[in-house]
Parts: C-alpha cells; structure tokens; sequence
C-alpha cells in the first residue's frame, strides 16, 4: 500500500516478476518464426488510495503513443477517480457486511478466504443479529 514509501517500486518488481516468463516465450517464439515481433512491458501502477507515481505513469502513457500532454492528464486524473471510487465502494460493501447478519456475511465468502481474514484481522464472529 502506498504508506510505505517505496510500494510502488516493489509493485512494479512483482508484475515484472509475473510476466517476465510470459514476454520471454513470446519472444522467444517471434525469434524462433522470424516473425520480427517484439514484446515488452509497460506497467501502471496505481494504489488503493488512488496514488501513482505521475513521473512514471505519464512517460508510459506517452510511450504507448498517448503524445497529447492534456491527454495525458485526461488519463492520470480519470484513473486516480475510478481506483477511489471503486475504493470507496469496497469499503461500503464491507460495511454492510460488517453491519449485517454474519451468517449472511460468511456465505457470501469461501471458507478459506473467511477463516484466514478472521484470525488475520484478530476478527471474532459473534453470534447473528436477531
């Protein structure tokens, strides 16, 4: 999350991480077919709360052919409002499920992932609202 300082560069490590063998096989077989294609990787990272780094995101959207300076902005700006809108309704969602009965909630989750959050989260069902 972006309350660490360098969440973005070990973001970027990750997705490099990722896809590295992907874009190596498909180079490998553009190589391979003499086809003269050549993949590469542009990653853009955004956090939960809607930060990014504009000195890189900007130049990658520039790289992608995005030449328009305005353009640009257009793009770095609608992105940050769509990550904190879908942010915002994450944490409605996860207050009505906090709000409502918890045999509701749990059904509504796989098993594994309900039993890891609560004893991740120090979580503690009660027994239902009636």
């Amino acid at each position: 999350m972006d309350t660490n300082e360098d969440w973005a560069e070990k973001k970027e490590q990750e997705k490099n991480d990722r896809y590295s063998p992907h874009l190596g096989f498909i180079n490998h077989l553009s190589h391979r077919e003499k086809s003269g294609w050549k993949a590469s990787q542009t990653n853009f990272t955004t956090d939960v709360r809607g930060s990014l780094h504009t000195n890189q995101f900007l130049p990658r959207l520039e790289s992608l052919g995005v030449k328009n300076k305005n353009t640009r902005e257009a793009i770095r700006n609608r992105m940050v409002q769509k990550t904190l809108s879908m942010s915002d309704m994450i944490l409605k969602f996860f207050f009505i499920a906090l709000n409502s009965k918890t045999d509701w909630t749990l059904q509504n989750l796989p098993t594994e992932i309900a039993n890891k959050n609560t004893e991740r989260f120090n979580l503690h069902l009660q027994p239902p609202r009636l």
